[in-house]
C-alpha cells in the first residue's frame, strides 16, 4: 500500500497534490515552504501547496531547515513509503533516501534538457517547438536522476510561459498519478539521463534575474518576440524608455507581435501613431508592443497605454547602462 508524503509549494504543484487525492492515494503529511510576506503590503501569505492541504485536512509541516533534526524526526513518524516532490527545494540526502520506496520529482521538462529553476520559460526562449514532462527518482544531483516517465507536448509559434504552465500543469496532472501506479505495482524501468542525453547538447533552464528580462533590441526579431513570450505573464520582459532629454521610462511587456521588414533604422527607435501602435525597430524589422506596464500601474493594453502617455520629444528603447554587460 502506498502511503505518501508530498513536497510542493506554487499554484502547480497543487494541482498534483489534488490530483493523487482524487487518484484515492493516501497522503500522509505534506512539506511546504514556511509563510513569507508579500506584495506591497507585506502580508503574510501562504502557498497554493499549504491551502490545498488546509481544505483536504492533511497534516502540514513548513520546515525553515530541512536537516534540522526535529523535522527529521517528525517525517519520519509519518512512516510514509514514498516521497513525491513537485516545484520545491532542493532535499538533503536525510531525506530523500528516507521512504522504502525512494522519493521522485515531477520536472517541466524532456530531461535531461532543460535542468533547473526555470524550465518552461527558457524552453520558449529558445525557440524550442516541443518540451514535456519527466517523473525520476531523486539521487545527489539536482534534476540528474534517473527518468521514470516523460511526456512530450507540442509548443505553439504564439504561445506565452503562462499557456504553457498551465498545460503542463494538467498534463502533469495524469503523469504524476501514472508513476504513482507504476511504483506501487512495481513496473518502473528506470532509464539513466546519460542514456536518454546520446550526446545531445544540453540547454540549462537557470532561475530567472532581472538583468536577463531586459530586451536587448539589437537582436533580431524572432529572438526578442521569443524572449518576450517567455518571460510572459512573470517575470515579464523589460525595457527602458529613453527621451532625447533624458528622461526615462521603465517598461514591462507582456505581448508583441513580429514585423519582418527591411529598414536604415537604429535597433531601439521607436515608431508610433500615438494612437494606435507602438512599434521598436530591430535589426530585421520591428516588434510591435501589444500589452504593457508602467511601474505603479496596470497592465494595459498599447492604446490605452498612448492615451496617457505623450510622446512629444523623441525617444528610444533601450537597456539601462548598469543590465548592459
Amino acid at each position: 500500500m502506498i502511503r505518501i508524503v508530498y513536497f510542493g509549494t506554487p499554484e502547480f504543484a497543487a494541482s498534483q497534490l489534488e490530483a493523487i487525492l482524487q487518484a484515492g492515494y493516501e497522503v500522509a503529511a505534506v512539506v511546504t515552504m514556511p509563510d513569507k510576506p508579500a506584495g506591497r503590503g507585506k502580508k503574510i501569505q501562504c502557498s497554493d501547496v499549504k491551502k490545498t492541504a488546509l481544505e483536504h485536512h492533511l497534516p502540514l509541516l513548513q520546515p525553515e531547515r530541512l536537516k534540522d533534526p526535529d523535522f527529521l524526526r517528525e517525517l519520519a513518524s509519518f512512516q510514509a513509503n514514498l516521497f513525491v516532490v513537485v516545484a520545491f527545494r532542493m532535499l538533503p540526502a536525510a531525506v530523500w533516501k528516507m521512504p522504502e520506496l525512494g522519493t521522485f520529482n515531477l520536472h517541466a521538462s524532456l530531461l535531461p534538457q532543460y535542468r533547473g529553476a526555470a524550465p518552461i520559460n527558457h524552453a520558449i526562449i529558445n525557440g524550442e517547438t516541443e518540451t514535456g514532462l519527466t517523473t525520476f527518482f531523486l539521487n545527489e544531483e539536482i534534476d540528474k536522476g534517473a527518468v521514470i516517465l516523460r511526456e512530450r507536448l507540442p509548443i505553439r509559434p504564439d504561445e506565452t510561459a503562462g499557456e504553457l504552465h498551465d498545460e503542463l500543469m494538467h498534463l502533469g496532472n495524469q503523469l504524476i498519478v501514472e508513476t504513482i501506479r507504476r511504483i506501487e505495482h512495481h513496473e518502473t524501468n528506470p532509464v539513466t539521463q546519460e542514456t536518454l542525453a546520446a550526446n545531445t547538447p544540453l540547454k540549462d533552464a537557470p532561475k530567472i534575474f532581472k538583468d536577463f528580462c531586459y530586451v536587448r533590441w539589437d537582436q533580431n526579431a524572432q529572438t526578442i518576440y521569443n524572449h518576450i513570450r517567455g518571460l510572459s505573464p512573470y517575470p515579464a520582459a523589460h525595457t527602458q524608455l529613453l527621451s532625447e532629454q533624458g528622461q526615462t521610462l521603465e517598461l514591462k511587456i507582456y505581448a508583441s507581435d513580429m514585423e519582418p521588414s527591411s529598414h536604415h533604422l537604429l535597433p531601439g527607435t521607436l515608431i508610433t501613431d500615438k494612437k494606435t501602435f507602438l512599434k521598436v525597430a530591430v535589426n530585421d524589422g520591428y516588434i510591435a508592443l501589444k500589452t504593457l506596464q508602467q511601474a505603479g500601474k496596470k497592465a494595459m493594453d498599447v492604446e490605452e497605454f498612448l492615451r496617457g502617455f505623450r510622446f512629444d520629444c523623441q525617444w528610444k528603447a533601450t537597456v539601462p547602462e548598469q543590465n548592459q554587460a
